[in-house]
C-alpha cells in the first residue's frame, strides 16, 4: 500500500496575510479605548512654583524651599514665622532664618541637623521661594495706591508707575520713608524729601532713589488757595510749588472775574500766632499791569467783592423771580391757601 504526504492545511504565507487583517480589523477598536488628549484633564500643578529670586536676606513670612539630599521628608517648603525662625522636622530647636542668606541658612541647617544626630554629613540647599518680608508702599496723591513687595532692584520712579503715577492735585514734594537698623539694633525711622518736579520734569537721577523693605512712599495733597466772591469759577485750587502762585495765576483758575467784580480785592491770611489779616489788592492796577502781581500762600482765600450794589440787586432779581413763581404753582395746587 502506497502513503503520500499531505500537504499543509494553511501555508505559513496564509497564516502571516489572516493575521495581518486581523490586526487591521482590531486597530479601530483599540484606539477608541485611548483617552482623548484634547479632551483629557490637564496635569496637576503644585500649589507654588521655584522662581529665580535675586539672593537678599530672609525676612519675616517669607517662603523658602529646603531640600534635604537623599531625605525627603526633611524637605519641602517653609513659611519663615514672624520671629524669623523655621522649624523643621526631627529638630527640637527652631532655626534662626531672619537676616541670613540663603547659603548661609544652608550651613546652620546642616550643623543644626549633625548636632540633632539626624544625618552625618547632610547636604542642604535653601531657596526663596517668595518674598514677602520687604513690603514696600504708595500712599497719598495717587492713582492708585497699593503695598509690593520689593522682590528685585526698585526704584522710586518704578514705584510711583506702579501705583499709576501721581494726581493732579499732588503737592510738590514726595516724601519717603526708610527702615533702618540702629546702633542698638533698633529699627529707625528716616523720612528724605524729593521734589517732584525735580524729579519728573527735570528727570534728575540722583532723586530716582533705590528702594528697601519697608519704605513707605507719601505724596501729599497739595495745600490750597480758596477764591471767592465775583469770579465766574469760585473755588479750592492746589498750589504746585510754594511762593510761585500769584493773583492772576488763580484768577486764571478761577476762570477771571465777572462784570461786576470790585477794583480791589482782599486776601485774608492767618500769621505765625494764628490771627487773621486782611489784606487789601489793588487788583484792577494788577490787571492792567499797572501794579505788580502780588504772591500768596497756601491757604490763602483771595475775595473779590461786587462792585457797589449791581450785583446784590442781579441776586435779588435772579431769586425773586423762581420765589414768586413757585408761590404761583402752590396756589392753584392748593386751592385756598390764598
Amino acid at each position: 500500500m502506497r502513503f503520500t504526504q499531505s500537504k499543509p492545511i494553511m501555508s505559513v504565507k496564509r497564516i502571516l496575510i489572516f493575521g495581518w487583517m486581523i490586526g487591521l480589523f482590531l486597530v479601530p477598536f483599540v484606539r477608541a479605548q485611548q483617552p482623548d488628549p484634547s479632551t483629557s484633564s490637564p496635569p496637576i500643578q503644585p500649589s507654588y512654583y521655584y522662581t529665580n529670586l535675586p539672593t537678599q536676606p530672609i525676612g519675616p513670612n517669607d517662603l523658602l524651599d529646603i531640600s534635604v539630599y537623599g531625605s525627603p521628608e526633611l524637605s519641602g517648603p517653609v513659611r519663615v514665622d514672624g520671629n524669623g525662625t523655621i522649624r523643621l522636622p526631627m529638630l527640637q530647636n527652631p532655626i534662626q532664618a531672619s537676616s541670613l542668606y540663603p547659603s548661609q541658612l544652608q550651613t546652620v541647617i546642616a550643623d543644626a541637623l549633625k548636632k540633632g544626630n539626624v544625618l552625618v554629613d547632610p547636604i542642604v540647599t535653601a531657596t526663596i521661594v517668595e518674598y514677602q518680608s520687604r513690603p514696600v508702599s504708595v500712599m497719598g496723591a495717587v492713582n492708585k495706591p497699593l503695598v509690593f513687595q520689593v522682590s528685585q532692584p526698585t526704584t522710586l520712579l518704578e514705584a510711583l508707575a506702579r501705583a499709576g503715577g501721581i494726581t493732579k492735585g499732588a503737592g510738590p514734594n514726595i516724601l519717603v520713608t526708610h527702615s533702618i537698623v540702629g546702633q542698638n539694633g533698633k529699627s529707625v525711622q528716616t523720612t528724605q524729601t524729593i521734589a517732584t518736579r525735580s524729579l519728573i520734569d527735570s528727570a534728575d537721577p540722583s532723586l530716582n532713589i533705590p528702594l528697601h523693605g519697608g519704605d513707605q512712599i507719601l505724596v501729599p495733597e497739595a495745600r490750597e488757595i480758596y477764591v471767592l466772591g465775583d469770579v465766574k469759577k469760585p473755588g479750592a485750587f492746589p498750589v504746585q510749588d510754594n511762593g510761585d502762585t500769584t493773583v492772576l495765576q488763580v484768577l486764571a483758575l478761577a476762570e477771571g472775574l465777572t462784570p461786576d467784580s470790585h477794583k480791589i480785592a482782599y486776601i485774608y491770611r492767618k500769621d505765625g500766632s494764628g490771627a487773621k489779616q486782611e489784606i487789601p489788592i489793588q487788583l484792577a492796577k494788577i490787571i492792567k499791569r499797572k501794579s505788580p502781581d502780588v504772591p500768596l500762600k497756601p491757604d490763602d482765600i483771595l475775595y473779590v467783592p461786587d462792585n457797589g450794589g449791581r450785583r446784590t440787586a442781579k441776586q435779588i432779581m435772579e431769586y425773586s423771580i423762581p420765589a414768586v413763581a413757585g408761590a404761583l404753582v402752590y396756589a392753584l395746587l392748593m386751592p385756598g391757601v390764598l
